[in-house]
């Protein structure tokens, strides 16, 4: 049977502070001595580790030098090749976060993911490469911009994060041993205390994010909202999907955001129909998600114009 393997992966593009950062976690005995570490190098940086400095029994240290050898028989290779307790990786920021999960061995299992970045760069980064950010932040527990100034305006950092994930930690860092922790709250534009609560059409993307995030405080609430018809014959009479197309990024990860719908009334619908509703959120499980989650029980339903614009972004 084969024993699960914590990965601790730190993501970033080259000059973030990621070697520096795993280099101070391999030399503190608080992290080594109490395991063997296999160190997966898939980028090289300015800043060279010294393994003789590392605590604890040991450091294995393996490189990825392509894209193409992150495979799964490379990394099963590597895994068996001698004994280790965890993984860490310095992965490298032109890659993908997906392309390593698919060839992780079965075994390993994320257990912290920490995105650095440079905040003198990261604005650049951002417009330039925009999806390899947002894909570092997106699954990342932790973010952290170093290299800040104090009294910078931290707000355009914060929106990036929260637009990628509501839920990881952000740090700013100004130097060693000098960090400080984002505490901007981020209220939501709709008042969840109303017994009927109307979303805007602009607040779409933002109310499908927190009520599948946040499910249990959706339960038994009345929305009004509009969204499109999407139906499929693998779903009973009465039931189709309600949502909106929804861009996260970038023009290429548009997708259908949407929700399972019962509707018990005779309005004819047809896929791709704008149709406002008044709807009741009920938390349960439900065959088409194979999972408990929330489902729409619409009350009143009317044809409506579509939104404008029709795609919904955060």
């Amino acid at each position: 049977m084969l024993t699960d393997k914590p990965v601790y992966l730190f993501t970033g593009f080259l000059g973030s502070g990621k070697t520096t950062f795993i280099k101070e976690t391999l030399e503190n005995h608080e992290f080594g001595d109490d395991g063997r570490t296999l160190l997966l190098i898939c980028e090289r940086g300015e800043t060279a580790y010294e393994p003789e400095k590392f605590v604890g029994p040991g450091v294995r240290v393996e490189h990825i030098r392509s894209e193409a050898e992150l495979n799964p028989s490379n990394l099963l290779k590597i895994s068996k090749a001698g004994p280790y307790d965890r993984v860490v990786v310095e992965y490298n920021g032109m890659w993908e976060n997906q392309k390593l999960f698919a060839a992780m061995p079965v075994n390993w299992l994320i257990q912290q993911e920490m995105a650095l970045f440079d905040a003198t760069t990261f604005q650049m980064y951002n417009r330039n490469m925009r999806q390899l950010c947002f894909n570092k932040m997106q699954t990342a527990d932790m973010v952290v911009f170093n290299r800040c100034e104090k009294g910078f305006d931290k707000m355009p950092f914060h929106k990036e994060v929260r637009i990628a994930n509501r839920r990881n930690l952000i740090v700013y860092e100004y130097g060693p041993d000098d960090i400080e922790p984002d505490d901007i709250q981020d209220p939501l534009p709709y008042d969840m205390t109303k017994s009927q609560i109307r979303i805007e059409d602009d607040w779409y993307a933002e109310w499908y994010r927190d009520i599948n995030e946040n499910e249990d405080d959706y339960d038994g609430k009345t929305f009004i909202l509009k969204g499109r018809v999407a139906l499929s014959e693998e779903l009973p009479e009465g039931q189709f999907a309600f949502g909106r197309h929804v861009m996260t990024c970038c023009e290429a990860d548009i997708q259908f955001a949407g929700l399972l719908s019962y509707y018990s009334g005779h309005e004819k619908l047809n896929v791709g129909d704008w149709i406002e509703i008044t709807a009741k959120v009920r938390v349960e499980y439900a065959e088409a998600y194979q999972e408990k989650g929330p489902v729409l029980y619409i009350r009143k339903l009317a044809k409506c114009e579509p939104c404008s614009p029709e795609v919904a972004t955060f």
